[in-house]
């Protein structure tokens, strides 16, 4: 059988919960809308749920700032302005809307909001008075990592770091395929696909997903998928070390040594050198190996997702 091309082929398309201000609608406190340019190239790769926590509890646009406050029990959500505290409305919101969201394969949430924050909303001593005395995540972010602890989460500040972008791309997109897969023997070809790749990000998680799959026969089929899953989170979890990478390349680049002239290896082991010290992008490797592998009608390597684990359009969106 031919093996994939994963440039011909459709990709899933990721289901994805974006804060609504991020380009779906002028909800901030200010009345703002906030153009978010990676938002805005995903429109046409995946499947949008804007939400605005602060709207959906009542809050009108605009509207009088809230801020999180320390607590006995954690930060409370309060607005100075009228005294009142939102944090239990805020907490029954957010369990209601997980509850009922059904599958996803991610999120993206605005940055420094008391609300959907993940890490760097700020946390007052005072409703009212003096500078902030910590940070954390919003109340709305909250609820999401207890509910979804594994699921990819990242805010738009810190896609606009190429490699950040590549991890969470990489991981909405496999987690979208892997969701599709209809019995083992897809599954099988997913990790053989998926193998470099996943290399790159965590050796020890790659083989313990090998072992799974070396165990898997005449188990249940969506417990076994279920038990993978994890494990792909888990290995992706967080981003490619540049060395890891470049060694992921060069096994890559082993199967064509035997065809390539003196030069072409130089210039593609100077290559891995410049990306191992951040004066290349890993799009350029990845697009002399393509290249290679279409000469070669290499086919393994042709259908790695290390080549191409998300669409096109989105490996060549720049760093800001």
């Amino acid at each position: 059988m031919e093996a994939p091309n994963p440039s011909l082929e459709a990709w899933p398309r990721p289901r994805l919960v974006v804060s609504a201000c991020l380009g779906f609608a002028a909800v901030r406190y200010s009345g703002e809308l906030i153009p978010d340019k990676v938002v805005a190239a995903l429109k046409a790769h995946v499947d949008f749920v804007p939400v605005c926590p602060e709207v959906e509890i009542g809050l009108g646009v605009p509207r009088p700032t809230v801020r999180l406050v320390r607590g006995e029990d954690g930060p409370r959500m309060v607005q100075p302005k009228t005294g009142e505290d939102l944090t239990e409305r805020m907490r029954a919101f957010s369990r209601a809307f997980l509850s009922g969201l059904g599958e996803v394969e991610g999120f993206i949430l605005k940055n420094r909001s008391p609300t959907c924050a993940l890490k760097d909303a700020k946390v007052y001593a005072y409703a009212d008075q003096g500078g902030a005395v910590g940070h954390g995540p919003g109340l709305f972010a909250q609820a999401v990592m207890a509910a979804f602890p594994l699921l990819p989460k990242e805010d738009e500040g810190r896609l606009t770091s190429a490699r950040v972008r590549a991890q969470f791309f990489t991981r909405i997109f496999g987690l979208a395929r892997l969701r599709r897969l209809g019995d083992l023997g897809e599954l099988m070809a997913f990790h053989a696909r998926y193998k470099l790749l996943l290399m790159a990000y965590s050796q020890k998680e790659t083989r313990a997903l090998g072992r799974l799959l070396g165990e898997a026969r005449g188990k249940a089929f969506r417990e076994v998928l279920r038990a993978y899953e994890e494990g792909f989170l888990r290995a992706t979890e967080k981003p490619y070390r540049l060395g890891a990478m470049a060694d992921a390349l060069l096994h890559a680049f082993g199967y064509f040594k035997k065809g390539l002239n003196a030069r072409e290896k130089a210039h593609f082991l100077d290559l891995l050198l410049d990306f191992r010290e951040e004066r290349a992008p890993l799009e350029a490797p990845l697009a002399l190996l393509h290249s290679w592998a279409l000469r070669f009608g290499q086919e393994y390597i042709e259908a790695q997702a290390l080549l191409m684990p998300y669409p096109k359009p989105l490996m060549d969106l720049k760093s800001s």
